[in-house]
């Protein structure tokens, strides 16, 4: 009984993430409700910021919130589940298909309409059709065939034929239509109309067809470029595998040499020192035997043996110091190892710095070339300020589209996504091609930025600044002073006398591009590099001056 009376739409109940209908559903403190593991997932990405956020309403979580199965809207996930299986077993109608025109006058069971009558508004089929034919034998009616936009040719007003289209107005009409407000317009048949249409729907469709070849032949050779970029690659790994082999045997070699004239010099040596061992040894004997004699030879009494004896028993060896100092050579032979040892490791950081600089250059797909403001715009992108981010002196407006640096503190609730700086961060992040538009006002200028999310808050370090760490880019402008800066280098460029900046970002190919944006598009300064975090667009103000992120609005006025 419960079963029958849910009347909710299963949509109320898909997980954001997934796009499914929630598993094992879970609600945050914020209130939205997500499948277990999908809002799992997510938090375990944002663990090393110990700060969790709701991926809908951006509302942030300190410590992580504990998930538990919210059992009520489980048991709802399963009786809709139920309710789709019942609504795709169910049997269906077999006398009209989904595209066909039901006849009007068919009771119960619908058949399939064959004709619809202009003057009855209404579609019959073959048998309702017979009927009507012989009702108005005397009288015949405008019959076409059925068509499910029957209303749509019948003027709401007059309810009258659409007969005439009007070129000024660019609209269907009716006779009275024409007599009425579209007096002394342009107009032509809705058959004239239609053949001029058609001369340009054919051109259209050439031109489109024409498209189709184009991207038929860009996608072979894209294939075929997938293809030969992972037979390079995996070339270029085999040949890399190769030579680095080559290169650690060669110091494989190189260190089995250095090893074998360490121990060929040590045997040598140690060899010329046992010799000269078992000769102080010998020696060493020989002065302890002839000591002996002269003590005996002193002790005796008689006085013509000791004057006989004394002459053979005088001293007799070398007297030539040892000097044991070897082991100080090898201490050299060591210390000219690790020189060696340091010389190859900062040879190869750089040489290796220089090999991943020419890999990440190498792309199958290369960043398109735009040169108008049109092909520009079909990459835009709405960005919008995020409260939570702004510096409490910035005051926001146009739907936080807009921003001020004023004298006045606001009092924004504390948020550790909050700037201690006079800048700020938009809501989303970029990781695939993007452009966006950027007007200001005030003599102090803007700095227009894009950074990683990871930039820290608070504190007046650099590290916290837009432009003065590896995590930010920036480009200030100013009536006077143009410059751009990165990881605290600072490159002074030509003065932009336009207020309004296009910034163009191409996260895969690692491009960010700045344009003065006027009557041309004008390049004012490029970067190529790498990054490795999505970019989130951003502002830092002088005093008094104002940003805005130009909006479709804007371009429709500007074109």
């Amino acid at each position: 009984m419960a079963e029958a009376n849910i009347s909710v739409d299963h949509d109320e109940y898909i997980c954001p993430l997934c796009l499914d209908l929630l598993k094992d559903p879970v609600t945050i403190p914020c209130g939205h409700s997500y499948c277990m593991s999908c809002i799992s997932d997510c938090w375990d990405k944002e663990d090393q910021k110990g700060i969790y956020s709701c991926p809908q309403c951006r509302k942030t979580f300190t410590p992580r919130p504990v998930l538990g199965k919210n059992v009520m809207i489980a048991e709802i996930v399963e009786k809709l589940k139920k309710t789709r299986l019942q609504a795709a077993a169910a049997p269906t109608v077999p006398h009209t298909g989904s595209g066909d025109v039901q006849c009007d006058s068919c009771t119960g069971s619908k058949h399939k309409a064959v004709k619809s009558c202009l003057e009855c508004r209404s579609s019959y089929c073959q048998n309702h059709l017979e009927q009507h034919e012989n009702l108005f034998r005397g009288n015949r009616h405008n019959l076409l065939d059925a068509t499910g936009r029957l209303q749509d040719m019948i003027c709401s007003r007059h309810g009258k034929m659409l007969e005439i289209y009007c070129r000024t107005d660019q609209r269907c009409i009716c006779m009275l239509c024409l007599v009425d407000e579209h007096k002394n317009h342009d107009t032509v048949s809705t058959a004239a109309a239609r053949t001029e249409k058609q001369i340009h729907l054919e051109d259209m469709n050439k031109k489109n067809n024409q498209i189709i070849q184009k991207r038929v032949k860009d996608l072979q050779e894209l294939r075929e470029a997938v293809v030969s970029h992972k037979r390079s690659a995996q070339t270029a790994v085999q040949d890399s595998e190769r030579i680095f082999t080559e290169l650690i045997r060669s110091i494989e070699k190189r260190r089995s040499e250095v090893t074998q004239l360490i121990r060929d010099q040590e045997r040598a040596a140690v060899s010329r020192a046992e010799e000269r061992l078992e000769q102080l040894e010998q020696e060493i004997d020989d002065l302890r035997r002839r000591d002996a004699e002269l003590k005996q030879l002193s002790h005796t009494h008689d006085h013509v043996h000791f004057l006989q004896s004394f002459p053979s028993v005088s001293l007799s060896g070398s007297t030539d110091g040892i000097i044991g100092g070897s082991h100080l050579l090898f201490d050299d032979v060591v210390k000219s190892v690790s020189q060696l040892r340091d010389k190859l490791q900062q040879f190869c950081s750089e040489e290796t710095d220089k090999i991943s600089g020419t890999v990440k250059t190498i792309q199958v797909i290369q960043s398109p070339e735009y040169h108008t403001r049109e092909e520009f715009l079909q990459n835009f992108h709405q960005f919008v300020l995020d409260p939570n981010t702004v510096h409490p002196c910035f005051f926001l407006s146009e739907e936080n589209t807009v921003t001020t640096y004023t004298n006045t503190y606001y009092s924004y609730p504390d948020h550790p996504e909050r700037f201690d700086y006079a800048q700020a961060l938009c809501t989303e992040g970029v990781c695939g091609r993007c452009y966006w538009e950027v007007e200001y006002s005030g003599h102090e200028g803007v700095y227009i930025t894009v950074a990683y999310k990871s930039i820290g808050r608070k504190g007046q370090s650099l590290d916290c600044a837009f432009g003065c760490n590896n995590q930010s880019w920036i480009l200030f402008s100013s009536p006077s002073r143009c410059s751009f800066r990165h990881n605290n280098i600072n490159s002074d460029l030509p003065v932009v006398s336009s207020c309004r900046i296009g910034v163009y970002v191409d996260h895969s190919a690692g491009i960010l591009s700045f344009y003065s944006v006027s009557d041309t598009m004008s390049l004012i300064h490029r970067v190529q590099t790498t990054f490795t975090q999505p970019l989130c667009p951003g502002f830092g103000l002088g005093i008094y001056s104002t940003a805005k992120l130009s909006s479709k609005i804007n371009f429709t006025q500007l074109s």
